[in-house]
Formats: C-alpha cells, structure tokens, sequence
C-alpha cells in the first residue's frame, strides 16, 4: 500500500494550518499593537488633563475677569475625559488644544500670574504633555500603518477578510489646527 499521497495531503494540509494560522497571529499582533499604541495617546491626555484642573485653580485668583476662557478650558477637558471612541477623544482633544490656546493667549495680559514659580512649572508640565501627545499620536500612526500593510498586503488581505480584519483610519489632526490662531488683546 502506499502511503505517498496520504502523506502529501497531510503535509499540504499541516502546511495550510501553519500559514493561516500564521497570518492570523500576525494581524492580531498588528491590532494589539493599534491598541497599545492608542492607549499611550491616551494616557499622555489624561496627563495633561489632570493639570488643569491645578493649572484653573492657580490662576482664578489672577484672571477674575476671564471666567469665559476658565469656564472653555474646564469644559473641554471634561469633553477629553468623557470621551468614549478615539475619534470622539480626538476631537475632544482638539477642543481642550484650542482652549488651552486661548488660555495662554489671554495669561499674556497678566505679568504677576507669568511670574507665579506655581503656573510657570504648571505651562512647562502641560508643553511637556503637549509633546508626549504628539509623539503618542505618532507611534499609534505608525502601528495603524503596520497594521494596515498587513490588511492589504497578500497574503494578509485574503485572510483578513476571512477573519474580519479591516483597515483602521489612522490619526487626523482636526481642520481647525490648520488655520493661525488669531490673538487679541
């Protein structure tokens, strides 16, 4: 009797397991990695939103007249910490950017509040946080693009669509950033 084409097909098929099972691992990885890579945005936003609230705080006593631009920035960061999805948190945060620029606009009318040693190391924390973001956001877009490589690159693409694996929408800084921030005083 023989056994040569049993074998074959049980190598073919061992062969197949291993290849999808390979490309599954593979685009599970890559999401994991999205997801990761997200959290860390989304940590470095909860940072810099746990200053404002200190940030409020030592500047009311300063800025009596501004409650509009307090109340802004008290609201937007409440928007970043209620939000549910990423596109939902980005653009919360693009909000709690734009107040925060016009709270720094509006600090630049009030020298003894720049000299306060509290607010001056309170702005560095926050620049700090500003530039944590933006390297967070980087690192999740390029785990987004690795993702997707593996999404639409064969073989991926073919299992992917077996198993349910589509491409995600990598970050896009809000229509709003691109404009110059008009400053007033």
């Amino acid at each position: 009797m023989d056994n040569k084409p049993v074998i074959l097909i049980a190598a073919i098929v061992l062969i197949s397991i291993f290849v999808i099972g390979g490309s599954y691992n593979s685009l599970n990885s890559a999401k994991v990695e999205v997801e990761a890579q997200y959290g860390q945005v989304e940590n470095q936003m909860q940072r810099r939103a746990d200053l404002i609230p200190n940030l409020v705080s030592t500047v009311k006593g300063y800025m009596q007249h501004e409650e509009k631009v307090l109340t802004e920035l008290t609201e937007a960061r409440a928007k970043v910490m209620s939000a549910g999805t990423p596109d939902a948190k980005n653009a919360a945060d693009g909000e709690l950017t734009a107040a925060l620029g016009r709270f720094i606009a509006v600090s630049e009318n009030y020298p003894t509040l720049k000299a306060d040693a509290h607010f001056t190391e309170l702005m560095r924390e926050i620049a700090g946080s500003e530039n944590r973001i933006a390297v967070a956001r980087k690192d999740y877009n390029t785990a987004i693009r690795d993702y997707n490589l593996e999404v639409q690159n064969f073989p991926g693409n073919i299992f992917a669509k077996v198993f349910g694996f589509a491409p995600m929408n990598q970050f896009e800084a809000d229509e709003s950033a691109h404009e110059v921030p008009q400053v007033s005083f």
